[in-house]
């Protein structure tokens, strides 16, 4: 066994360490390996070309085509492009290992309109986008080339592509659609940007909600004694700002939107907010949600009483965010294999703390998933000043190929660790 002291401590299996020393030293693999550095330069050229066009949160369709003729291209079987607009195909290997999917995102934080024409200075790139998810993008299609150029079969099948919606409202619905449409994923790696040695294996789960009280409006001074939409903002703030959460599991709040009212002299007929609250824990995450419904419901109901107007206040309650929780083992097979091949390459493998990425989805369902950085440095994310460094990124994509080969295997080298969720029982 060897120890690896992280946020968590992994402790990697004889196996896995085998499996790692094997691959290491395969020559087709080296191969690859050689391969991926020498490609690191046409690597950002993609990433640049991909980043430069717009794909906003609901609008990846321009995007995805582009995508998808480029995974075409590379030779991916049965490309297609689902009905939320992921784009999936499959690299098959010999039908014995495991099913993985490896995948980036299409989407950005950025709203239509914006400039995002990608400029360098020096080592750097800025552009709005260029690391998250620009470089997952480019790291998928690296990865593919690499396969392909090495000649590397694999025991089980590599399902790659990308998802839409994983930035802020896009609520992960691209990988929630994918996990419903398929049940033949064993296991599922999100690509970020990020170094090699971290790994993202714990899940932090989101509600998000909208928020309107309504009335019947008036002159501040006229119609003095009317219930206050405001009022009932304010009273809902005040009681959800007093709220006591935990520090662990790590749970919090926060009211990042108001707005309302129409003039100084008027008594607002809406008044609405949005709140969000994310949790490590699925149960603490859906307690704070009961507790922060029930103080928006007391805050018009005191609002009215206040006056004496049953009723005159209502609410309006739109859910607009739900990530789940999930929680997995720092001894699992896909975290061994992503520890060990940072291992194998000398990197001390960091465990991450929780977060909130397309491996959400298939963590909380139970399935095998970590989020891996594509490799060189990066600032400024979801911000216009957002950048990339290209330096050395090549190591982010080895990291990544080692992974997937140590989960679905190596043919004529390495059996899969990743377990067949629906093998049948020997």
């Amino acid at each position: 066994m060897t120890e690896i002291a992280g946020a968590s401590k992994v402790r990697l299996s004889d196996t896995t360490t085998r499996v790692f020393e094997r691959l290491t030293a395969d020559p087709a693999v080296r191969r690859a390996f050689e391969f991926l550095e020498a490609d690191n330069d046409r690597t950002t050229d993609e990433q640049i070309e991909l980043t430069e066009i717009e794909a906003p949160t609901f609008e990846e369709g321009e995007k995805g085509r582009a995508f998808a003729r480029k995974l075409s291209d590379l030779g991916l079987e049965q490309v297609k492009t689902d009905e939320v607009g992921n784009v999936f195909g499959v690299r098959r290997g010999r039908g014995t290992g495991p099913a993985l999917a490896v995948c980036a995102h299409l989407d950005t934080v950025f709203p239509r309109g914006t400039v995002v024409k990608a400029r360098r200075e020096g080592s750097r790139i800025y552009a709005p986008g260029i690391a998250d998810d620009g470089r997952g993008l480019a790291s998928v299609l690296t990865l593919l080339r690499a396969l392909n150029e090495a000649g590397l079969v694999t025991e089980g099948d590599l399902v790659i592509g990308a998802t839409v919606g994983e930035e802020g409202l896009g609520d992960l619905r691209g990988v929630k659609a994918l996990f419903a449409a398929r049940d033949d994923l064993d296991g599922f790696i999100s690509i970020e940007p990020g170094a090699p040695d971290r790994i993202t294996y714990l899940a932090a789960g989101s509600k998000r909600y909208k928020i309107v009280f309504r009335g019947p409006g008036g002159h501040s001074f006229g119609s003095f004694g009317t219930p206050s939409p405001i009022h009932a903002l304010g009273r809902a703030i005040g009681k959800i700002a007093d709220l006591e959460v935990p520090h662990e599991p790590k749970t919090t709040f926060n009211i990042g939107v108001i707005e309302g009212g129409t003039s100084v002299n008027t008594i607002a007929e809406t008044a609405g907010m949005i709140v969000d609250m994310r949790s490590t824990s699925q149960e603490r995450l859906e307690r704070l949600e009961a507790d922060v419904l029930e103080l928006i419901r007391r805050a018009a109901q005191a609002e009215n009483d206040r006056w004496r107007r049953p009723n005159a206040i209502t609410t309006l309650v739109e859910r607009v965010g739900d990530r789940p929780a999930g929680f997995q083992r720092s001894d699992s097979e896909i975290v061994q294999a992503a520890a060990g091949a940072g291992l194998a390459m000398g990197f001390r493998p960091i465990l991450e703390g929780a977060s909130s990425t397309d491996a959400n989805i298939p963590i909380h369902l139970g399935i095998p998933a970590v989020t891996l950085g594509g490799g060189g440095d990066f600032g400024g994310a979801h911000t216009l000043n957002e950048y990339y460094d290209p330096t050395a990124a090549h190591l982010g994509v080895q990291k990544i190929l080692l992974t997937l080969l140590g989960l679905v295997g190596l043919a004529e080298t390495t059996e899969p660790l990743l377990p067949r969720r629906n093998a049948d029982p020997a």
